[in-house]
């Protein structure tokens, strides 16, 4: 057992780190097994000596982005713990992101994560992005921030929002209402988004003026697109074919977000998705970046990673499901 003690500069940046309630402390103390106590204006560490200098990195990183005037919560505290884990703690420096915009209720947006850092940098930096990652990375979230920051800006005149509507096909006729209020529910993240940065009243300003433009991706078909941030979300359901009619849309001014997730994919198994080729075709193209973000990239509840690391787990134990219907083809013909 050893102790370490580090000296805080000031005391509000040591109750930023501990959490409302301790709560933060008692997650470095949980997932380290140390002890952890503010005592005659010191910060004292005690437990195993390989824990400790754990913890102790752990602290000053978390100490040194409050002091820049980050916000410190559990998510914050876990992705420094597993940070400093594995030994990148030097790059902790890095994580005090700059404000890409200000949302409605005066929040800003920033990146929480070095992989949510380099797909923000590679944004602002190339004309198209292509941003994959498992859900809860805010791949969708940070683009539309971006999107939001470059119309404020005046670098672009529309923002366009849209979307491949594949769960549709038959069933979207049964549903209520003309064709706006039958793809609605599949743009409803873009809409919540959209929402939560400009508010409800702006967004239906700009919505009635042309400004921003939300539709499922069959409305792009034959357009050009100039002096646009266009995000195209879920990318993984489109196919080969929409992906190039989309990548063809780009005019002159315009600025392109794809996003999606190769592990959730609900075309039929016998479409390979769009954005898997995409990711090949265009890898080695200028002013086109690839961004993959990991499960060490969700910002959601924390058991959201837990969840998408359970799954890598279970998925490279379980053969391919499909396998299975080629077999069940060949029986019925038996038969």
């Amino acid at each position: 057992m050893i102790e370490r003690t580090i000296e805080a500069e000031r005391m509000e940046h040591v109750i930023s780190v501990f959490g409302s309630f301790d709560q933060n402390l008692r997650i470095i103390e949980t997932e380290l097994g140390v002890k952890v106590q503010d005592r005659d204006a010191m910060i004292h560490i005690s437990g195993e000596e390989e824990a400790v200098m754990l913890a102790e990195k752990a602290i000053n990183g978390l100490l040194s982005l409050s002091a820049r005037g980050e916000n410190i919560d559990a998510q914050n505290v876990r992705y420094i713990l597993k940070l400093v884990s594995e030994g990148k703690e030097s790059m902790l420096n890095e994580l005090a992101g700059d404000v890409i915009c200000i949302t409605a209720k005066g929040k800003p947006i920033k990146p929480k994560t070095l992989g949510q850092k380099e797909y923000c940098k590679a944004i602002a930096k190339n004309t198209v992005t292509l941003g994959i990652g498992p859900a809860g990375t805010g791949k969708t979230y940070l683009a539309v921030a971006e999107a939001v920051a470059a119309f404020r800006a005046e670098q672009v005149n529309r923002i366009i929002l849209t979307r491949p509507a594949v769960e549709a096909g038959e069933r979207l006729g049964f549903l209520p209402g003309d064709l706006q209020s039958k793809v609605d529910p599949y743009l409803r993240p873009l809409y919540d988004a959209l929402f939560d940065m400009l508010g409800a009243e702006t967004y239906q300003k700009y919505l009635e003026k042309g400004n921003i433009e939300v539709a499922p991706l069959a409305y792009m078909r034959g357009r050009t697109l100039d002096d646009s941030f266009i995000i195209l979300d879920e990318a993984q359901n489109t196919s080969r074919e929409q992906m190039k009619m989309f990548l063809t849309r780009i005019g002159f001014g315009s600025k392109v977000v794809i996003t999606g997730d190769v592990t959730q994919i609900d075309l039929p198994e016998d479409k390979t998705s769009g954005l898997k080729i995409a990711m090949k075709v265009l890898k080695d193209i200028d002013d086109i970046a690839i961004c993959e973000l990991t499960g060490a990239d969700v910002v959601r509840h924390r058991l959201v990673q837990k969840i998408i690391e359970a799954y890598e787990v279970f998925e490279k134990k379980e053969p391919p499901e499909q396998k299975k219907p080629a077999a069940n083809k060949y029986r019925r013909g038996q038969n």
